[in-house]
């Protein structure tokens, strides 16, 4: 009876695996649908059904510089949904411009797009900075112009980003820069001299107000074609409009410096400078001699004990920064300089020649050596002698 049961029981239990099979078939084939046409979330990060779209600019700057408007921002790092942006997106910068009294302003149309890969050449210190150059159409004939840009940014070609803050600013025509900035070395100055500007880009140059000097060091051991600023250029003087010349007395032999002059003139804004001038790169080298010394004395002594008799020498300090020393010379024939007594440079001014004969007539000359070994000219000779003993 059980076994009988039993028996029976098994189609039942059969019948109720077939009925589950299609079930079953069912869904595998929905997964396979998912899988093949990605309706379904996989078991792994979702992954996004939109293109990101960067988080609008906020920090977007403008100013003049030259006949070029420098703009500045950060670029986003982040989307809308505040994911991160798998890659720096693409960088489009719109411009405006209108005359200052005008109330209508035009639609900003785009000035350039940079691709990802070119956004390095304007990245410095973390943000984007570039250089609108204006020419003469972006200046308005006889009216002040005002110009107005706002950026947008994209991760891809379906979608951008929204509007930056508006970066607005009155631009003014300048003189244009100098490009015949140069140099003579002095010995007590670094003459700098240039042709004041005659043109801007709109015509004759605006009336000049005066000018700015800047100089930096460079870092010690870089090429000379190429020299690298050692920190920032640093205003050293600002001649008045009348001048074409700055003498630079601040400074070292052998140091290697990076000059450039800017123009100004005054606008309504303050003063606005020009672009740079031609970068003058001078390393000064000490050619020249200092002054010969003055004072020379030449003093007889007798002999005392066991010091022989012998001629005592003197002169003045030279007045210097530089004086490394001098040297002493002896002739026994006037006009003729003679031998060096001595046998590196003396530190102080003052010589004992005791290599000296009774009878004879010595001519003395002093010169004074500076550190990088310029020799000055001969002093005035003065002459003395030991005595000859009854």
């Amino acid at each position: 009876m059980q076994t009988r049961n039993s028996r029976d029981a098994r189609p039942a239990q059969d019948e109720k695996l077939y009925r589950r099979v299609p079930i079953f078939e069912f869904l595998i084939s929905i997964f396979v649908f998912c899988l093949l046409f990605g309706g379904c979330a996989s078991p792994g990060e979702p992954t996004e059904r939109k293109p990101p779209v960067p988080e609008a600019v906020t920090d977007l700057a403008a100013g003049q510089s030259g006949n070029n408007v420098i703009l500045t921002f950060t670029l986003p790092s982040e989307a809308t949904n505040h994911r991160k942006l798998a890659q720096p997106p693409a960088v489009e910068i719109y411009r405006a411009i209108r005359p200052v009294q005008s109330a209508n302003a035009p639609a900003p149309a785009l000035l350039v797009t940079i691709p990802p890969a070119m956004l390095a050449n304007y990245e410095t210190q973390g943000r984007i900075r570039y250089p609108d150059p204006l020419g003469p159409d972006e200046f308005l004939p006889r009216a002040e112009t005002h110009v107005e840009y706002t950026v947008r940014t994209r991760a891809s070609a379906k979608i951008e980003s929204a509007d930056s803050n508006v970066a607005s600013l009155m631009v003014f025509p300048v003189a244009d820069a100098i490009m015949d900035l140069k140099a003579e070395v002095t010995h007590p100055a670094v003459v700098l001299s240039w042709t004041p500007p005659q043109k801007s880009p709109v015509g004759p140059a605006p009336a000049i107000a005066g000018y700015r000097v800047y100089r930096a060091e460079a870092e010690p051991g870089a090429p000379p074609e190429t020299p690298k600023p050692k920190g920032s250029l640093a205003v050293i003087g600002q001649p008045d409009a009348s001048a074409s010349s700055f003498s630079d007395t601040n400074f070292e032999f052998a140091r290697t410096y990076l000059y450039v002059v800017r123009s100004l003139i005054q606008t309504p804004n303050g003063p606005l400078e020009s672009s740079d001038s031609n970068t003058l790169v001078i390393t000064p080298k000490n050619i020249f001699p200092p002054a010969a010394p003055l004072g020379l004395e030449v003093v007889f002594v007798p002999a005392e004990g066991e010091t022989a008799a012998h001629l005592e020498l003197s002169w003045a300090i030279s007045p210097e920064n530089d004086i490394a020393g001098y040297n002493i010379y002896r002739s026994e024939q006037v006009g003729v300089l003679g031998t060096r007594l001595n046998a590196g440079p003396l530190p102080s001014p003052a010589f004992r020649d005791m290599n000296v004969q009774p009878g004879r007539t010595y001519f003395y000359n002093v010169t004074a050596i500076d550190r990088s070994g310029n020799e000055s000219p001969a002093s005035a000779p003065v002459s003395g002698g030991v005595p000859v003993q009854n």
